[in-house]
C-alpha cells in the first residue's frame, strides 16, 4: 500500500502493522534520544574549550533549546500538511547534520559552527517530540495508551545508549575529542531514518465542529495558567541544573566518564516511572502529582548543596530526573482538563512553546551563573521559580479538580 494511501486511510491500521509502527517508534525514539543526551553530555564542555568567554560555555545546549521551541510548531505544521513520515524524514535529517558540523565545529575549533549543529539537534529533537503520539495513531482506543507507554520506554534505553556512545567515541580521533563522538551521533540518526522508513500511518483529520472559542478564554484562565507555570518550570529547572551539572563535575575534577554515568541515571530517572505515573494521576489527581515533582525537585538541589562528589552529582540528577518525570506529566494532564471547547490543539501548542522559551532563558541563565557565582548558586537560584510554582498550584487548591472551561 503505497504512503499516499495510508496517509488518506481513517481506517485502524492491521495489528501487524501497528505493532511494526510502535516498535520502529520506541526504537527511534531510543536512537533520537541519544542525540539529546550526547548534547547535554558534551555540549558545555566542548562549549568551555571554545567559546570566546566562560560565560557563553552552555549557550551550545541553549541554542539547542531554542531550536526546539522555534521549530516545533513548523514541524506540527508539516505532519499536518505532508504527513508525519515527511517530518520524521526533516528532522532525522537535521540529526545527521547535526552530527556532521559539530564534528566540524570540533576539527576547525568553530563555536558558532557548534552552535549551529546544537540547532540542528534541536531541531531534530523537536519532530521526536510526535513519535509518542504517532504511535497510537491507528490504534484502537484500548490500545493507545500501551503504545504510548512503549514508546516512552525508549527514552529509557536513550539513557544507556547516549552516554555509553560519548563513553566509547570521545577518544576515537586523537587530538580531537568528541570528533568521533559527534560523527556517530548523526551516524544513529541516520539508522533512525531507516527505522522510521517502515512506519505507516493513517491521516488525522483535523477536528472538525470545534467551536473556536478565542484562545485568551484559556490563557487567562487562572488554573491554566497554574498549569503552565508548573509544567513550565519543572522543565526549566531540570534544563536549568542538567546544562550546568556536566561543566560544573568537569570543573571539580570529575572525569568525563562519570559525568556520563551521572546524567545516563538522570535520563532514566526522567523516562523510567512513566510505566505508572499516568496511574498514580488517575488515584490521587495531577495536581498533587504536580507537586510531589516540585518537592523531588527542590529535592535535587538540596543533594547538590550536599558535596561536590560523583554521588552528591548523580544523587542530585537522578532526583531532578523524577521531579521532571511528575511535575511534568502532572502539569500536561492539568493542561489537558482547562481547554473545554476551545481546540486542544492550539492550547497545547502555546504550552509547548511556552515551556521550551521559559526553558531557553533558564538554560541561558545556567551557563552564566555558573560561570559568575559556581554550582551552588546555580542550585539556590532553582528555589525561586520553584515556590514561584508551588504558589500558583496552592492558589488554585480551593477550586477543586480542574474543571473544563
Amino acid at each position: 500500500m503505497s504512503q499516499a494511501t495510508m496517509e488518506n486511510d481513517t481506517e485502524l491500521l492491521p495489528p501487524a502493522q501497528h505493532r511494526s509502527n510502535v516498535w520502529r517508534l520506541a526504537l527511534a525514539q531510543a536512537l533520537a534520544g541519544a542525540n539529546s543526551v550526547v548534547i547535554y553530555a558534551t555540549g558545555a564542555v566542548v562549549g568551555s574549550d571554545l567559546a570566546p568567554s566562560q560565560a557563553l560555555a552552555t549557550l551550545p545546549i541553549s541554542i539547542f533549546v531554542v531550536g526546539m521551541a522555534l521549530c516545533t510548531l513548523p514541524a506540527g505544521w508539516m505532519a499536518e500538511h505532508h504527513g508525519r513520515r515527511t517530518a520524521f524524514f526533516a528532522g532525522t535529517a537535521a540529526g545527521v547534520a547535526a552530527g556532521v558540523v559539530a564534528m566540524l565545529a570540533v576539527l576547525v575549533s568553530s563555536f558558532w559552527l557548534l552552535c549551529a549543529a546544537t540547532f540542528l539537534g534541536g531541531a531534530y529533537a523537536a519532530v521526536v517530540l510526535s513519535f509518542r503520539f504517532a504511535a497510537a495513531d491507528g490504534a484502537p482506543a484500548q490500545k493507545r495508551a500501551r503504545a504510548l507507554s512503549m514508546v516512552m520506554a525508549g527514552g529509557v534505553a536513550s539513557g544507556v545508549v547516549g552516554p555509553q556512545l560519548v563513553s566509547l567515541t570521545m577518544h576515537l580521533w586523537p587530538g580531537h575529542l568528541f570528533a568521533a563522538t559527534f560523527l556517530f551521533q548523526g551516524v544513529v540518526a541516520a539508522v533512525s531514518a531507516g527505522l522510521l522508513a517502515g512506519v505507516r500511518l493513517p491521516h488525522v483529520a483535523p477536528t472538525s465542529g470545534m467551536s473556536r472559542e478565542p484562545l485568551s478564554s484559556v490563557l487567562l484562565d487562572p488554573r491554566f495558567i497554574a498549569a503552565a507555570i508548573c509544567g513550565a518550570v519543572s522543565y526549566m529547572l531540570m534544563n536549568f541544573m542538567m546544562t550546568a551539572a556536566p561543566l560544573a563535575m568537569h570543573m571539580h575534577g570529575h572525569a568525563q566518564e562519570s559525568s556520563n554515568l551521572s546524567l545516563q541515571w538522570h535520563v532514566i530517572a526522567m523516562y523510567l516511572p512513566s510505566f505508572f505515573t499516568g496511574k498514580l494521576i488517575a488515584r490521587v489527581g495531577a495536581k498533587r502529582v504536580a507537586a510531589a515533582g516540585l518537592v523531588l525537585t527542590g529535592a535535587a538541589a538540596v543533594a547538590g548543596l550536599h558535596g561536590m562528589e560523583v554521588f552528591d552529582f548523580s544523587l542530585s540528577l537522578i532526583l531532578l530526573g523524577l521531579g521532571w518525570n511528575f511535575g511534568f506529566l502532572g502539569a500536561s494532564a492539568l493542561v489537558l482538563e482547562c481547554h473545554g471547547n476551545v481546540d486542544k490543539r492550539r492550547v497545547q501548542a502555546f504550552n509547548d512553546f511556552l515551556i521550551f522559551a521559559v526553558m531557553a532563558v533558564g538554560s541561558f541563565l545556567s551557563g552564566w551563573i555558573l560561570a559568575r557565582h559556581g554550582w551552588h548558586v546555580v542550585l539556590w537560584s532553582s528555589f525561586v521559580p520553584l515556590a514561584l510554582a508551588m504558589a500558583a498550584l496552592l492558589a488554585t487548591a480551593r477550586r477543586g479538580p480542574l474543571e473544563q472551561s
